[in-house]
C-alpha cells in the first residue's frame, strides 16, 4: 500500500462482502417461496423477501465501488486522500442508513413506511428497485456527493490518469442519473420511460465505465503491461459501451407505449451491446498473455479474467438472447428476462467488485498476496460461485423457455399460475444450485483467515508477445 489513507477501503470491503452474504441469504429464501409458497409467510412476504434481496444488491456494490475508489484514486493521483475522515463518516453515515432501511423493510408494512417517511409529501417509493423511503434516498444523494467531493479533489490536486478520469465519470454518472429516482409522473408511460434512466442507464451506461476503470487498474498492477497500451483498450470498451448501452435503453421501451420507433433503435443498438463485453473479455486475456511479471496473486488474475467472461454471457450473450423486439414480444418478464440479469449482475459487477478486494485486500494487510494455501481456497470458491452461477442462469433460462410456451406461445395458452406449476421441477433445480453459490462464497470468506506463508511482492520475466 502506497499512501497510508488508502486504508480507508477496507472498512467498506468488509461491509461488501457481508451485505453481499444478506443478499444470498434473502435469495435463498425467495428461491424456497417459489416452490413452498407459504415458507416464512406472513413473517417475510415475498414482496419483502425480494426488496431486501434487490437492495441489498445495490447497496453492497454501492459500497465496493466507493471502497474501489478510495484504494484506486489516491495511488493513480499519487497523493494521499483528500479527506480519510469524511470518507470514514459517510462509511458509517451510509451503513446505518442502508441498514434502518432493511430493518424498515422487515419489521414496517411497506405502506406504513411509506407513509411515516414522507412519501406523500414527494411520492418515489413503490418502484422496483427504487423502493427505498424518501429519507433514505435523500441520504444516498448527499453520501454520493460528499464522497465525489472527496474523490474529485483527490484527483484534482494530484495526476490525472485515464482510469481515474473513466471512474470519476462513471461515478458521477451513477450519482447523476439515480436523481431520477426522485421524478415519479402519474402517467405510467413516463414514469418507466424514466424509471429507466436509473435503473438501465445506471448498469448498462455508467457502470460499465467503473468495470472497465476497475479491471484496467488491476491487470495493470498483476501484468506489468504498459499502461499506454492499456488505456487505448479502456477508450474504446468505454467508447463502444456508451453508445451501445445509452441507446440501447430503447430495448426497455418496446411495450409500453412509446413510439414505435424504439423497436428498431432498441433493437440495433441492444444488438451491438455484447460487442464491448467481448472487447473486454480480449482485453483481459490479452493483457494477461502480454504480462511481464508473475504477480503472486493468482487469485486476483483469476478473478480479473473470469469477469471479462462472464460478463461477455450475461450481459453479452443472455442479454442478446431476447433483446431483439421480434422475440422480446413473447419473452418480456419471464424468466428468462431473471435468467440475464442473475448472470448479467454477477459477471459484470460482483465479480470486478470481488476482483479489486482481491487484489488490494492483502495489500492493506501488509502482503503482496494471501499465502498459497488461501488462494487455493479463495479459487475454489471462485469456481463454486461460477459454476453455480452458469446452472443458475441455464436452469432460469429453461423455466422462462417452458413458461413462454406454454403461457404465450401454445395454441391453448395457460394462464400464469398453471404455467408456474408446469415449471418447478427447474425452480427446485435453481434452488441447489444457489445453495451451492452460498457454499462458494462462505468459501471465500474462509480463504481470508487462512495463514500460509506468502511469496515476494512479483518476480519479474522477460516481456512475452
Amino acid at each position: 500500500m502506497k499512501y497510508k489513507t488508502q486504508a480507508v477501503a477496507m472498512p467498506y470491503f468488509i461491509a461488501a462482502i457481508a451485505l453481499f452474504v444478506g443478499q444470498i441469504i434473502f435469495g435463498m429464501i425467495m428461491g424456497l417461496q417459489y416452490v413452498v409458497g407459504d415458507f416464512l409467510f406472513p413473517e417475510i412476504p415475498f414482496n419483502v423477501a425480494r426488496m431486501v434481496h434487490t437492495n441489498l444488491l445495490i447497496v453492497w456494490l454501492l459500497f465496493g465501488f466507493m471502497g474501489a475508489a478510495y484504494y484506486l484514486v489516491p495511488e493513480e493521483a499519487e497523493t494521499e486522500l483528500y479527506s480519510p475522515k469524511l470518507a470514514l463518516a459517510l462509511f458509517w453515515i451510509f451503513l446505518a442508513a442502508g441498514a434502518l432501511t432493511i430493518l424498515g423493510y422487515l419489521f414496517v408494512p411497506y405502506a406504513t413506511l411509506a407513509a411515516a417517511t414522507g412519501n406523500d409529501i414527494l411520492a418515489t417509493m413503490g418502484r422496483e428497485f427504487l423502493e427505498q423511503p424518501l429519507p433514505t434516498k435523500i441520504g444516498i444523494v448527499v453520501v454520493a456527493l460528499a464522497f465525489l467531493f472527496n474523490i474529485t479533489m483527490t484527483m484534482l490536486k494530484g495526476r490525472k490518469t485515464v482510469i481515474s478520469i473513466v471512474l470519476l465519470l462513471g461515478l458521477w454518472g451513477l450519482a447523476i442519473f439515480f436523481l431520477f429516482a426522485f421524478y415519479n409522473p402519474s402517467n405510467l408511460v413516463k414514469d418507466k420511460f424514466y424509471w429507466w434512466w436509473v435503473v438501465h442507464l445506471w448498469v448498462e451506461g455508467v457502470w460499465e465505465l467503473i468495470m472497465a476503470a476497475l479491471l484496467a487498474f488491476v491487470l495493470i498492477k498483476v501484468t506489468g503491461v504498459d499502461r499506454e497500451v492499456i488505456e487505448k483498450w479502456l477508450y474504446v470498451i468505454i467508447t463502444l459501451a456508451l453508445v451501445t448501452g445509452i441507446i440501447g435503453t430503447g430495448h426497455h421501451y418496446f411495450w409500453i407505449g412509446t413510439p414505435a420507433y424504439w423497436q428498431w433503435l432498441g433493437s440495433i443498438f441492444s444488438a451491438l451491446e455484447p460487442i464491448p463485453f467481448f472487447a473486454m473479455t480480449v482485453f483481459a486475456f490479452n493483457m494477461v498473455n502480454r504480462r511481464r511479471r508473475e504477480h503472486p496473486n493468482k487469485a486476483a488474475v483469476l478473478w480479473a479474467l473470469g469477469t471479462g467472461v462472464m460478463a461477455f454471457l450475461g450481459a453479452g450473450v443472455w442479454g442478446f438472447l431476447h433483446t431483439l423486439a421480434p422475440v422480446n414480444y413473447f419473452t418480456h418478464g419471464s424468466q428468462i428476462t431473471a435468467a440475464h440479469g442473475h448472470m448479467a449482475f454477477y459477471g459484470a459487477y460482483v465479480m470486478v467488485v470481488i476482483t479489486i478486494i482481491s487484489y488490494a485486500m492483502p495489500i492493506m494487510r501488509g502482503r503482496a498476496a494471501n499465502s498459497e494455501r488461501a488462494q487455493v481456497v479463495e479459487m475454489w470458491s471462485f469456481w463454486i460461485m461460477t459454476i453455480s452461477m452458469v446452472f443458475i442462469t441455464l436452469f432460469l433460462t429453461a423455466a422462462g423457455i417452458l413458461q413462454v410456451w406454454l403461457q404465450r406461445v401454445a395454441d391453448t395458452p395457460m394462464p400464469f399460475m398453471m404455467a408456474q406449476d408446469q415449471v418447478q421441477l427447474f425452480y427446485w433445480m435453481r434452488q441447489w444450485a444457489g445453495v451451492t453459490f452460498f457454499i462458494g462464497l462462505v468459501t471465500y470468506l474462509v480463504s481470508f483467515f487462512i495463514k500460509g506463508e506468502t511469496k515476494p511482492a512479483m518476480e519479474y520475466k522477460p516481456a512475452t508477445a
